[in-house]
């Protein structure tokens, strides 16, 4: 049977086919990870972020926090009321854009985030631990590509 020509061998020279298959492998680790906080990952990236913008400054605005997690702006704003619901974050009127929303951590928000972050770090140490000295490496790559 004839088919498409393909420049490469088999999926395992395939880096966009690799890439797919670890980040499903690693997508399972983040799962397993989070389910003790009940978190989702998009929920953990979210908070997460919010706390580290918020370290440098005044409160994120939802639109900061999507362009930060590279989330679409309908579904942060999803995510976020979700939060907000299950008291986790205040979204707080901006004095300075009566459109937009600051995002703050509640105290309960900040209680998980700093238990589901420490869980999640350990999950990434242990998943990426197999390349040894060549993690750095791998980052800088990731970097690149993001």
């Amino acid at each position: 049977m004839n088919g498409p020509d393909s420049r490469l061998p088999g999926p395992d020279r395939s880096p966009g086919f690799l890439l797919w298959r670890v980040t499903l492998t690693w997508q399972r680790a983040m799962r397993a990870a989070l389910a003790p906080h009940d978190l989702t990952h998009v929920q953990f990236v979210l908070l997460t972020s919010t706390w580290w913008l918020a370290k440098s400054g005044e409160p994120p605005t939802q639109r900061q926090l999507a362009e930060q997690a590279g989330t679409d702006t309908m579904m942060t704003s999803q995510v976020v009321r979700k939060l907000a619901e299950r008291g986790l974050l205040a979204r707080e009127d901006d004095p300075a854009d009566a459109r937009a929303k600051r995002l703050r951590l509640t105290e309960a928000g900040l209680a998980v985030v700093a238990k589901a972050l420490t869980d999640v770090e350990a999950a990434d140490a242990e998943f990426f631990a197999r390349l040894g000295d060549r993690a750095d490496g791998f980052v800088a790559a990731l970097g690149e590509l993001s």
